[in-house]
């Protein structure tokens, strides 16, 4: 049964009407196209085949043959980037000539330097996958980790990303990211700044925040949060953004299943944090923090052992 003329007249002018809050959206999308989810997957994807090439399509194994896919791929992977580069610069120019003029070259040159960076972003992976193997005594190879493994999925994304985000490219490094989680349940900002041989082990409910810092030989185990303790308010009463407010963890610490961690604390160098721990105060290079069975409170002890 279809709607009767008059209802569906009566929605179509609620639905199209220019409220305050749709207002301002839909007057910017008739200048530009939002960047394409679609495209961006696809590129995600081609890029992990450059990075794992024996892994993801490339299948040419002689080296001029896969010189050549590379080659290809990377080029490939370039054009369609700037594109969807230009499309979130130019969200901001509200079809301004001058700036969307300003926008084509600036997606040049964020391109062109960001496939500069590839080969280090895939030497970092390999330092992650090699961790993810070492790290993990059910892992038969280092190919099982790269096929099967969510945290590395979830951290070639981010690298990715990350990127991006540092190039200064808004919405595509989260749109990326948020591929990740959306399938592996990882869910790491690209703002974040995380050193090499990084393993999340099994990866489900790991949340890692905007300014967090990890250091190098880093691992973490599945609902781990990397979080904020509280968000500062302008005179206004709206958030204040971009403040460091999530934790340092230092090169070295393995923090197990189901800690919580909250705010700008530091977990020093070689800190081992037991499953379920809920921590707001720093912890000592080499410290063990275990969860106190009588008090239930990591924090009383940590302050105990500050004072």
């Amino acid at each position: 049964m279809t709607c009767p003329d008059s209802t569906l007249a009566t929605v179509v002018d609620a639905l199209s009407c220019d409220d305050p809050l749709t207002g301002p959206l839909w007057r910017t999308r008739t200048h530009e196209e939002l960047p394409s989810r679609t495209t961006l997957l696809d590129m995600v994807e081609a890029l992990r085949s450059v990075i794992f090439p024996s892994h993801f399509g490339l299948g040419d194994p002689s080296p001029q043959g896969l010189r050549y896919q590379i080659g290809a791929t990377v080029d490939r992977v370039a054009r369609s980037l700037e594109e969807q580069v230009r499309r979130g610069l130019s969200l901001d120019c509200n079809g301004e000539p001058a700036c969307e003029d300003e926008t084509i070259a600036r997606a040049a040159m964020i391109t062109r330097t960001f496939v500069t960076r590839l080969p280090e972003v895939r030497r970092m992976l390999v330092t992650d996958v090699q961790a993810a193997y070492e790290g993990d005594p059910a892992a038969t190879s280092v190919d099982e980790a790269i096929f099967c493994y969510p945290g590395v999925k979830a951290i070639t994304n981010y690298r990715i990303a990350h990127e991006l985000y540092t190039l200064g490219v808004p919405l595509l490094p989260r749109i990326i990211t948020e591929q990740a989680h959306s399938h592996t349940g990882i869910d790491i900002h690209p703002g974040a700044t995380i050193g090499e041989r990084f393993f999340i082990d099994h990866g489900t409910g790991v949340v890692i925040g905007e300014t967090s810092i990890i250091g190098r030989n880093v691992r973490i185990y599945q609902g781990v949060t990397l979080g904020a303790k509280s968000f500062p308010r302008d005179d206004g009463g709206n958030l204040i953004k971009g403040i460091a407010r999530h934790p340092i963890v230092e090169d070295d610490v393995i923090i197990y299943s189901g800690a919580t961690i909250l705010g700008r604390v530091t977990i020093g160098k070689g800190a081992t944090i037991a499953g379920n721990v809920w921590l707001t105060q720093s912890v000592p290079a080499g410290m063990r923090v275990l969860l106190d069975q009588r008090s239930r409170d990591a924090n009383s002890e940590l302050a105990k052992a500050a004072s």
